[in-house]
């Protein structure tokens, strides 16, 4: 059974599609950005700012679905450019401790001129 994810503790989606969609066990969030949940605007000018509230709003959306970042088993990053990956990296370690399988890769664009997007797939975690 497939169900939507939804959270006002992230940026709402802008465009057609949903935060997150659970599929049984597994839990694959759209891709994220850098937006406060709020205001719907881009938080931060450079990598490190930008990627902690891409983290953040990805870690709401996974609690929303009953999930966390330490249950992630794989994301896809994509940023702007390859010049910020090593500040992108140390960021992205505070976060997603259990090093998830990852892809890294750089774009052209992304949405709104920010410099980081990361999707996620996880896994449920049981209730105690």
């Amino acid at each position: 059974m497939l169900n939507n994810v939804h959270t006002d503790r992230a940026p709402a989606a802008i465009g057609p599609y949903s935060q997150a969609i659970s599929a049984g066990e597994l839990i694959f969030t759209s891709g994220q950005i850098p937006l406060d949940p709020v205001s719907g605007q881009v938080v931060g000018e450079d990598i490190t700012a930008q990627t902690h509230r891409v983290c953040q709003n990805l870690g709401a959306v996974l609690e929303a679905a009953g999930s966390s970042l330490a249950s992630a088993i794989k994301t896809t990053c994509f940023l702007q450019s390859m010049d910020d990956f090593a500040a992108f990296n140390a960021v992205y370690a505070e976060y997603f401790t259990g090093k998830p399988a990852r892809s890294c890769v750089a774009v052209k664009t992304l949405p709104r001129g920010v410099l980081v997007e990361v999707e996620v797939v996880a896994l449920r975690e049981q209730k105690a």
